[in-house]
């Protein structure tokens, strides 16, 4: 199997279920733009259709794996940041709204005999308004390349004071969701076990 993504920290999480797999970032520029008749959740499947077709109509006969996260708050679509201003108001927005992280995943394989589905998990997330810790957070630089500009796996942590939902498709990749989208399509997916537990910071 092909991982169709360049994160690391989803290189980390597919390991963990599935650990015989090569990666194969999608060299495509993904879209940047939606209308505004597609919902996020379909967006997120969409975008994780796109990087994994990409990938593998140049591996015909070879599973292709793409995911990608977004985060929907409060009639907002937050993507990666573009630059600095750009995250200090995401994080600035999400501390006064509830958010929604929303992971598309999608599992195909193209040549003869095709296969396809894709899936989206969802996991919602309130972040404190405590401007010290989210500017402390900005100088840091972890914001940048993470959707909704934050990075629950690092310190972003700091900002962060519940979760609703998995903790992994935060992160990046829904384990348990990918599992049973692996055994369904007969791949020897291991059960998966969440070793990252969240914890706010005090």
């Amino acid at each position: 199997m092909i991982l169709a993504s360049a994160s690391p920290r989803r290189r980390e999480l597919l390991a963990r279920i599935y650990p015989a797999f090569e990666v194969e970032p999608c060299a495509l520029a993904e879209p940047q733009r939606k209308s505004d008749k597609v919902a996020p959740r379909q967006w997120a499947q969409a975008l994780a259709h796109f990087k994994a077709r990409a990938v593998a109509d140049r591996h015909p006969g070879v599973w292709v794996l793409g995911a990608d996260t977004i985060v929907a708050c409060h009639g907002r679509m937050l993507g990666k940041p573009r630059d600095l201003a750009d995250a200090r108001d995401m994080l600035e927005w999400q501390a006064r709204h509830m958010s929604e992280v929303l992971t598309g995943i999608c599992l195909l394989r193209a040549g003869r005999e095709p296969w396809r589905r894709c899936d989206v998990d969802s996991t919602r997330v309130w972040m404190r308004d405590d401007p010290a810790e989210r500017a402390a957070y900005l100088r840091s630089g972890d914001w940048e390349g993470k959707a909704g500009a934050y990075g629950l796996q690092t310190v972003g942590d700091r900002l962060v004071t519940r979760l609703d939902g998995s903790y992994s498709n935060v992160v990046g990749l829904p384990l348990e969701r990918l599992t049973r989208l692996l055994r369904y399509a007969g791949l020897p997916a291991q059960e998966p076990v969440e070793a990252d537990v969240f914890q706010p910071a005090d």
